[in-house]
C-alpha cells in the first residue's frame, strides 16, 4: 500500500469510527448489553474499505473543494450495514464461525441472541444515520435509496441467501459471479456511487464509478478466495481454509489457484480502464484498486 492510500485510509477510518463512537454512545437503560455488543461489532479492527471508498470518491469528483465531514454520515453507515453483516454471517445458523477479523465473533464474545439483535440495530443504525445528515433533502434521498438496494433483497441479502444455498452444490462461473456482484459487489458499489454523488458527479461519470467499484467489488471477491487457501489463519484474521471446509464453490475451486489469480488481474485492469473515463485526477482511486488485489488479508 503506497504511503498516500494508508493516510488517506487512516484519516478516513478515524473520522468515521468517531461518527459511529458518537452514535452508538449508550442511551438507552437496560440495553446496555445490546450497545457494547453493536460497538464490538462496528469499532473493532476492520479495514473501512467501504467507508474509505465514499471518502475516495467524493473527493476525487469534488477535487479541491472536497469536505470530508460531508461524508462522514454515509461512511458510518455504510460500515455499520457491512458489520451487521458480519455479525449475522458468523452466526451458527449461517456460516457457524468463531473467529472474525482476529478475535472471538460477536456471538462468541456476547451470546448469540445479542448478536442477532446487534446486527438488527446496526442495520436500522445506518438509516438513522443518513436521516440524520445535512445533505439537501434530494440528496439524501438518493443516497437512502442507494443504501436500501444494495443491502437488501436485490442486494446483499440476496447474495447472501444464493451463497447459503449454494453449499455442496457446483456454480457455473456466471453463477459465481452473480452470487458475488451482489453478496460482496452491491456495498462497495454502493460506498463508491454515495461517494460519488456526495461528490456532485454527473451520470456519466456516476456511470464510470459504477463500473470501477462493479470490478472491485469482485476483484474484492476473488482475492478473499486465493487467500482462503494461500495464507493461514493468523494473517487472515479469520480461519483459514473455511469455504473448503464447508465445501462452499469458490473461485478457486472453479478456476483453480493461477486461473483466480488471471481473473483477478483481468478484473484490475477493468477497473483502471473504467476510472480512465473520468476526466478528474483518480491516482487515489487507481492505488485503492492496487490494494485490494495485492492484499494479504
Amino acid at each position: 500500500m503506497s504511503a498516500q492510500l494508508q493516510t488517506f485510509l487512516q484519516q478516513a477510518a478515524a473520522r468515521v469510527e468517531a461518527e459511529i463512537e458518537r452514535a452508538l454512545e449508550p442511551s438507552t437503560a437496560g440495553a446496555e448489553k445490546l450497545f457494547a455488543a453493536m460497538r464490538y461489532a462496528a469499532l473493532g479492527p476492520g479495514k473501512r474499505l467501504r467507508p474509505g471508498l465514499v471518502y475516495a470518491c467524493a473527493q476525487t469528483l469534488r477535487g479541491a473543494d472536497f469536505v470530508p465531514a460531508r461524508c462522514d454520515a454515509a461512511a458510518a453507515a455504510l460500515e455499520c450495514i457491512h458489520a451487521y453483516s458480519l455479525v449475522h454471517d458468523d452466526l451458527p445458523a449461517m456460516d457457524d464461525d468463531d473467529l472474525r477479523r482476529g478475535r472471538p465473533t460477536c456471538h462468541i464474545e456476547f451470546n448469540e441472541a445479542c448478536a442477532i439483535l446487534a446486527g438488527d440495530a446496526l442495520q436500522t443504525q445506518a438509516f438513522e444515520l443518513l436521516l440524520a445528515s445535512d445533505a439537501a433533502p434530494a440528496l439524501k434521498l438518493r443516497l437512502l435509496e442507494e443504501l436500501a438496494a444494495a443491502a437488501g433483497s436485490r442486494g446483499m441479502v440476496a447474495g447472501q441467501a444464493i451463497d447459503l444455498d449454494s453449499v455442496d452444490k457446483a456454480l457455473s462461473l456466471p453463477q459465481l459471479e452473480t452470487m458475488h456482484r451482489l453478496k460482496t459487489g452491491a456495498l462497495i458499489r454502493a460506498s463508491a456511487r454515495m461517494g460519488a454523488l456526495l461528490g456532485g458527479a454527473d451520470e456519466a461519470e456516476l456511470a464510470a464509478v459504477s463500473r470501477y467499484a462493479e470490478a472491485i467489488g469482485l476483484a474484492f471477491q476473488v482475492q478473499d478466495d486465493i487467500l482462503d487457501v494461500t495464507a493461514d489463519t493468523a494473517t487472515l484474521g479469520k480461519t483459514q481454509g473455511a469455504d473448503a471446509a464447508r465445501n462452499k464453490p469458490t473461485y478457486v475451486s472453479l478456476l483453480g489457484l493461477e486461473g483466480a489469480r488471471d481473473k483477478l488481474q483481468g478484473l484490475h485492469r477493468q477497473a483502471l480502464e473504467s476510472l480512465a473515463q473520468l476526466d478528474r485526477d483518480t491516482s487515489l482511486l487507481g492505488q485503492l484498486a492496487d490494494y485490494i488485489v495485492q492484499r494479504s488479508h
